[in-house]
């Protein structure tokens, strides 16, 4: 994971890190979400802005609860459900590296159509991960797919497959939550926040399937006469 941290830092400076066409698919994804009759960003964030506290909490989630809570997960799962922690360990890198694959498709944030109405509750409410284009600690441009929702997916399902209380179903409401921050503060589009789940549902299935296949090998290379 840190790893992939580092080589999605250090994509900034690679040749087809460039921003050409992310204004551009931006309005393709509100159009074709219009198509699909999504409910509006920008009715969630006109909401949102209604109400000072619930902005202010909004842009607090946004900016601070995605990392914190994936390393006390993982910690989680090491420590009381280890059998489950490769799974779920795996399903992260897996997700994460497809990300970084399909963030040189570069898409802009909501936040970049004022003339649509939006605006960037981090300019006014503070905590901002982000600085001019091309600086901060996120990228601008690599809206879809949205990182953010990815992690909370694990998290969220992760509790729910591995955990044993009744409790466990609550922890949906983070991948809910993280959800309606990520479009609330318009940082992301809804797709973006659907194309990471279904990414999540991709890496489950690699997941799967490469366990049995090294499964079947090791299986296959125990019955082998040279080996017993």
């Amino acid at each position: 994971m840190a790893s992939l941290y580092s080589i999605w830092r250090l994509a900034r400076v690679l040749p087809l890190d460039r921003s050409g066409g992310a204004i551009e698919r931006a309005r393709q994804i509100n159009q074709l979400q219009r198509e699909l009759f999504f409910p509006s960003e920008l009715s969630l964030q006109h909401f949102v802005l209604d109400h000072d506290w619930l902005a202010r909490l909004t842009n607090f989630y946004y900016a601070v609860a995605h990392v914190p809570t994936m390393l006390i997960f993982l910690v989680w799962l090491f420590v009381r459900h280890r059998n489950a922690y490769p799974r779920w360990r795996n399903c992260l890198a897996i997700l994460t590296g497809m990300c970084l694959i399909i963030r040189f498709i570069r898409v802009a944030p909501p936040r970049f159509l004022p003339d649509l109405g939006y605006i960037d509750l981090a300019t006014r409410y503070g905590l901002s991960i982000y600085g001019p284009v091309g600086t901060g600690v996120s990228d601008q441009f690599a809206a879809m797919p949205s990182i953010h929702v990815g992690w909370a997916a694990i998290v969220s399902f992760g509790i729910v497959a591995a955990g044993t209380s009744r409790w466990r179903w609550l922890f949906l409401l983070h991948l809910a939550f993280t959800m309606l921050a990520v479009s609330a503060t318009g940082n992301h589009w809804w797709l973006d926040g659907i194309v990471a789940i279904v990414l999540l549902g991709v890496a489950l299935l690699i997941d799967t399937y490469g366990r049995r296949i090294f499964k079947s090998k090791i299986s296959i290379r125990r019955s082998h006469p040279l080996h017993r």
